[in-house]
């Protein structure tokens, strides 16, 4: 696997993805895109899943995906701790459950075609603007 050209980038907007997470985790108002019953819980699956995929694309090597894995989950864990103290959000064990399943997900999607998803659109955007 080649490095990628574009990891200054791809880098930025992971921590950018990762700042989303924490601000909507402990915003008193988060926006609600999924309207339906446990659609919140949809939603932090899905944003944890899209972190860990995002940095595994970044951090290729297996050895790194555990280890992201772990801090990714301890991350929803003490955001939703931080929850507690918050007069307009509150704690739940099942955005916990929610977040783990996430990234769960997302670990053993790295194992597809999909740990390749930024790999790909690197090589497009050098042959776009390099050559």
């Amino acid at each position: 696997m080649h490095p990628l050209r574009f990891s200054k980038l791809w880098l930025t907007l992971g921590w950018l993805l990762v700042a989303a997470v924490i601000f909507l985790s402990l915003w008193p108002k988060p926006p609600q895109p999924l309207e339906f019953e446990q659609g919140d819980k949809l939603a932090h699956c899905l944003a944890y899943l899209v972190l860990m995929l995002w940095f595994a694309n970044i951090y290729p090597q297996r050895p790194h995906h555990l280890r992201l894995g772990i801090a990714f989950f301890a991350m929803g864990m003490c955001l939703e701790l931080l929850q507690i103290f918050s007069e307009f959000r509150t704690f739940s064990p099942a955005d916990i459950i929610a977040n783990g399943f996430g990234v769960f997900l997302g670990f053993f999607l790295a194992k597809t075609h999909l740990a390749t998803f930024l790999t790909t659109l690197d090589t497009r955007l050098s042959n776009l603007f390099l050559e």
